[in-house]
């Protein structure tokens, strides 16, 4: 399988290329703007040939970067894993314009960008995925906390494109599905809650996360799966 995956330079992202790359019929595309960390990690796989690293930003013009013209050479993209994230933790009176405007650059727009941008490359597999990485502070009526207004609003916003491209992309045979994780010990729940530790650990989610990218696509389409042992 040919699998992108973004925001791959620490957490989940790192550990879902690691858990990925012990396959050795995956090829994978990874995204990160931190290229010495994206070096590193590459050493860190199991079948380090298999991954092709990208430093660049989402939020930026795609069509003149490397990573661009790597997925139009590739025979098709697979599976999609929008990974990426960005998080303020800043009471909502505090937060700026540009606070909302640059977390939702990260958690949504990007996003939209790289699928469409993907699109025609999903379509030429027989099983294409994309999966959205949520949050449980985006799922309606669960625990919200002071801080993580645009944060949450933004994952909210994630999940309900996630059904609108199951709809819009039917026509193509892709599927989208998203999924609305809980607290995991990373620096992102860091920021949130500096002095809680989750009982979920990244290396656990990255499996759960690989094995859903890669094996239950077709078995589902528009959906938005909660997994949480805890909020936090």
């Amino acid at each position: 399988m040919n699998i992108i995956v973004t925001g791959a330079s620490k957490g989940i992202g790192r550990e879902i290329v690691k858990y990925l790359s012990t396959n050795s019929e995956h090829y994978l595309f990874v995204v990160s703007r931190d290229k010495e960390q994206l070096e590193l990690l590459k050493r860190e796989c199991a079948n380090p040939q298999n991954v092709e690293i990208f430093d660049c930003d989402l939020t930026k013009n795609l069509e003149s970067t490397d990573f661009y013209q790597a997925i139009q050479k590739a025979s098709c993209i697979d599976v999609l894993i929008n990974n990426a994230g960005m998080l303020i933790n800043k009471p909502f009176m505090e937060l700026t314009e540009e606070d909302f405007k640059s977390v939702f650059e990260v958690n949504l727009f990007s996003v939209v960008k790289l699928i469409k941008l993907t699109v025609p490359s999903l379509r030429k597999s027989k099983n294409p995925h994309i999966v959205n990485i949520g949050s449980m502070g985006g799922v309606e009526r669960s625990s919200k906390f002071v801080g993580l207004s645009a944060y949450s609003s933004s994952k909210a916003a994630l999940a309900n494109l996630t059904e609108c491209l199951a709809e819009e992309l039917k026509e193509y045979n892709i599927h989208c599905n998203c999924l609305s994780l809980g607290a995991v010990n990373t620096e992102m729940l860091q920021l949130a809650f500096p002095d809680y530790k989750a009982s979920t650990n990244p290396e656990e989610i990255a499996i759960f996360v690989g094995d859903f990218a890669t094996k239950y696509g077709r078995l589902m389409n528009g959906k938005i799966f909660s997994i949480s042992a805890s909020t936090p």
